[in-house]
């Protein structure tokens, strides 16, 4: 029913602005100079003023229906439900709202069937208010909207200030959205801590999660925690396979983008570069089957040809592809940054007898440097946050070593670990993972600020 709402208030919204549009031109009789505004203002007024009331019921509606009906329901059955824990009540409005919409349900008793027809009823009559109050709503504003219109009616700054604050509104989500995910990493990370100490977490040398819980399930102490909680090998493990991504990717892209913006040719150029650009498309997964059925097998059995014991799972596996992965990252942006220094020092450095090499390696490059700094931080925050081509080709172990051979896991993996399973919420295990996010957060947040200061400061240099 939603949909057929927000479609017919998508065809109102155009009707109202042909219909205002019409009736402005109108009344000026043609002659656009005795309107304050043009007549396309005078329309996208109208279409504001009948919409977009109607358009907020039907969001507020849409975000907060389960909420309000499912307080409803509750309240309703609170008899029933009196000795029901929360988890309880939670899987038993969750069955009821399935069978009452037609989902799938692992089995029904009496409760959830009464439960279901209430839904049912309670979800017919809110939704014929919705429609109700959606057509008043519309009614209303084609009325006011109407009787507003005038020739010296300024349409024109009405509908400029809703784009402004429509403009503020969407850019407002985007920050308030980062907000809540700092905010949710820093209060679940401090729930973690309150479990197993800060500096045991950050200096300790052992991850083993289950096991602490396999030993003394919830119960277990702080010190045994604390034990199992040590995230040097991930950290280790995170770093390793990124080093080894960034030295493939960064001579590769770098010497690909000198290439195509230097010494291409137009049609060449524009060949390469779409071809080039194809690998950033090509989704992690599939890297991460070629890893792991391709790459890690060639290097094990070069590795045992020359007497070396390589890991099935190796770090230097899960690199070299990662490293493939980002190249595009690196090129794309260095070709870009190249590309915008200006002429003139190229030809400058030609008129005082330089070579094309030389032009590149001395004046070039260096104009360059602070946009392939950015570059290359970009990539090392795009191989630092990568999971699936770790999980295919490098493994699960938490071995702290710097044996690119052998197997090792970074930060990402043992996240998507930790939070599978039918572990509480509220464990250890499970809060783990915040913990983990908010130190990557802050290395990916600590990357980005060293690119902008880079570019802050050598930037004015070369302008």
């Amino acid at each position: 029913m939603i949909f057929y709402l927000v479609l017919a208030l998508a065809i109102l919204f155009f009707v109202a602005y042909y219909f205002g549009s019409t009736r402005a031109n109108a009344m000026a009789g043609g002659d656009h100079s005795k309107l304050h505004s043009r007549p396309s203002y005078h329309g996208g007024y109208l279409a504001l003023v009948v919409t977009v009331p109607a358009l907020a019921v039907l969001i507020f509606w849409g975000l907060f229906s389960g909420t309000i009906l499912d307080r409803m329901v509750t309240s309703e059955f609170a008899t029933q439900l009196a000795d029901k824990s929360i988890p309880e009540i939670e899987a038993i409005l969750r069955d009821a709202r399935a069978i009452a919409f037609g989902g799938i349900v692992g089995f029904r008793d009496e409760l959830k069937e009464a439960a279901a027809i209430r839904y049912e009823e309670l979800s017919a009559t809110a939704t014929w208010i919705v429609v109700a109050l959606v057509a008043a709503l519309c009614a209303l504003g084609l009325y006011f909207g109407v009787r507003s219109m005038s020739l010296r009616m300024r349409a024109r700054h009405f509908v400029e200030r809703f784009a402004i604050s429509l403009l503020i509104a969407c850019s407002a989500v985007a920050i308030l959205t980062t907000i809540g995910i700092v905010f949710s990493l820093i209060f679940e990370t401090a729930r973690f801590f309150q479990k197993v100490p800060f500096f045991d977490f950050l200096f300790g040398l052992h991850w083993s999660p289950q096991s602490a819980f396999e030993a003394a399930g919830d119960q277990a102490s702080d010190k045994d925690l604390g034990l199992v909680f040590g995230a040097v090998p991930l950290f280790a493990g995170t770093l390793l396979i990124t080093a080894i991504a960034i030295f493939v990717a960064a001579p590769i892209g770098l010497m690909a983008a000198i290439y195509l913006s230097d010494y291409a040719g137009p049609k060449f150029r524009s060949i390469a570069k779409p071809v080039l650009e194809t690998l950033a498309g090509i989704p992690t997964v599939v890297y991460g089957f070629f890893a792991a059925l391709t790459v890690a097998p060639a290097i094990r059995g070069w590795g045992e040809g020359i007497g070396l014991s390589v890991s099935s799972e190796s770090a230097l596996a899960a690199g070299l592809v990662m490293g493939i992965m980002i190249i595009p990252f690196v090129s794309s942006l260095s070709d870009d940054v190249i590309n915008s220094v200006p002429q003139s020092l190229r030809e400058g450095s030609a008129g005082l007898g330089a070579t094309k090499s030389e032009t590149i390696r001395k004046v070039v490059l260096p104009a360059a440097l602070p946009g392939i700094v950015s570059a290359l931080l970009l990539a090392i925050s795009r191989a630092v946050g990568e999971t699936m081509i770790v999980v295919m080709a490098a493994g699960l172990a938490a071995n702290l070593t710097i044996n690119p051979l052998e197997a090792v896991t970074t930060v990402t993996v043992q996240i998507v670990t930790l939070l599978v399973g039918d572990q509480e919420f509220d464990s250890a295990k499970t809060l783990a993972a915040f913990a983990l996010g908010l130190v990557l957060f802050c290395i990916t947040l600590a990357l980005n600020v060293i690119a902008l200061k880079v570019v802050q400061k050598y930037r004015e240099q070369y302008d």
